[in-house]
């Protein structure tokens, strides 16, 4: 079994679900980004121990939250060692709007991965855009970076639709088959 982290900062709750769902699909661990966007403790060794590392977080203002970003900036530690190189990452992020331009969060996720060497995995799901689709359907909002869930900014976490969550968990669970098929 790979083993698979899952970081994350969620500053209201909605991407800590999909964090949830990610790690149910992937068989991972989560490590939860604090609100001052530090790690807990032995949190760094075990991301250095990771077949694959899976980030997530909100999209603020077209891009990751701060505290993600100050995680990131963080990591340069393990850039200039070289640590994180050949591991597979993915990502995902949650925002209130259809758009709210999660792509330029994901396309951070990427960059941030691709400086580290590393290798990405997109969800290989096809996007549920015909017109017998429903909102509620997988990969509804149509990523083929990483997943993606659209909540209303009036919607608790609990009320996150099935869609997306389960959307987040075969996401995951693709990670877990990628994982396994490269670490042969």
């Amino acid at each position: 079994m790979p083993n698979i982290v899952v970081v994350y900062h969620s500053g209201y709750g909605h991407t800590q679900r999909m964090a949830q769902a990610v790690a149910e699909g992937a068989g991972a661990r989560l490590i939860a980004i604090d609100a001052d966007g530090n790690l807990p403790e032995g949190a760094w060794e075990e991301l250095d121990a990771a077949d694959a590392i899976v980030m997530g977080s909100p999209t603020y203002m077209g891009s990751v939250s701060w505290q993600f970003k100050k995680f990131a900036d963080a990591s340069s530690k393990r850039w200039f060692a070289q640590t994180w190189k050949d591991k597979l990452f993915a990502g995902f992020t949650n925002s209130a709007t259809m758009n709210g331009d999660k792509l330029s969060t994901l396309h951070y996720l990427f960059t941030l991965a691709m400086q580290h060497g590393g290798v990405w995995v997109g969800t290989g799901m096809l996007p549920s855009n015909t017109k017998a689709a429903q909102r509620n359907d997988v990969n509804y909002v149509g990523s083929s970076a990483g997943a993606m869930a659209s909540t209303p900014s009036d919607a608790s976490p609990a009320e996150m639709l099935p869609g997306d969550l389960e959307t987040a968990r075969r996401f995951g669970q693709r990670i877990a088959e990628v994982a396994a098929r490269w670490a042969r």
